[in-house]
């Protein structure tokens, strides 16, 4: 009987002992999931350019990308970061340039967002051969939003190796806002310029 009494007592430590550690484990688990930064990969699209160099962002980053209208405010306050991509379709306006749902949120739920403290980059998609005097224009239109709820924007990009005329896009530095690119006339030069804007994000504090 002592024996037997032993042997369970034993038993039980060790068993105890397991759980606790599990415990322990899975506590510690739990709390570096909730201190994870976490970033939004949110795009809209017309033609499905935008929605191409996405993908290239996510090849990247391993982001999964949403689309803006399948987003709510409480689901893009969940994250730590945002990229923004947008196309401009309506060339020459002074708002709603994307003529995609971002119009809508921009101008909707985006003004009851306190920003304050995340980090947003917006890349963009134009045609400089077809439209070279309004190239990316939305680009600015998000920055311009965003920043007024209080948004980090990082992301500004060298406006060399391109071919437009005009761009409300380019901020006072000579630089764009964003990322531009051109599926129509410079497709070959996305994916590079998507990997290497990445890699500037992370140097300017996205937290991938």
């Amino acid at each position: 009987m002592l024996r037997s009494a032993l042997v369970f007592a034993v038993l039980g430590s060790a068993a105890a002992l397991t759980v606790g550690v599990a415990s322990r484990a899975a506590g510690m688990r739990a709390r570096s999931s909730v201190i994870e930064a976490k970033v939004g990969l949110i795009y809209s699209t017309t033609t499905g350019n935008t929605e191409t160099v996405a993908g290239y962002i996510g090849a990247a980053t391993g982001l999964e990308m949403v689309d803006i209208a399948d987003c709510t405010t409480d689901s893009l306050m969940e994250f730590d970061g945002l990229i923004c991509g947008a196309p401009t379709w309506h060339t020459g306006a002074d708002s709603e340039r994307s003529g995609t749902a971002w119009d809508d949120f921009l101008y909707g739920d985006l003004a009851s967002m306190d920003l304050k403290g995340k980090k947003v980059a917006v890349f963009g998609l134009g045609d400089q051969g077809g439209y070279g005097d309004n190239f990316c224009d939305a680009m600015d239109e998000l920055v311009s939003c965003f920043s007024k709820q209080g948004a980090d924007v990082i992301g500004s990009w060298s406006a060399d190796g391109y071919d437009h005329m005009e761009s409300k896009s380019i901020g006072g530095d000579g630089k764009f806002v964003g990322l531009p690119c051109d599926e129509d006339n410079q497709p070959d030069l996305s994916e590079e310029r998507a990997n290497g804007w990445v890699a500037q994000l992370k140097s300017e504090g996205m937290p991938f």
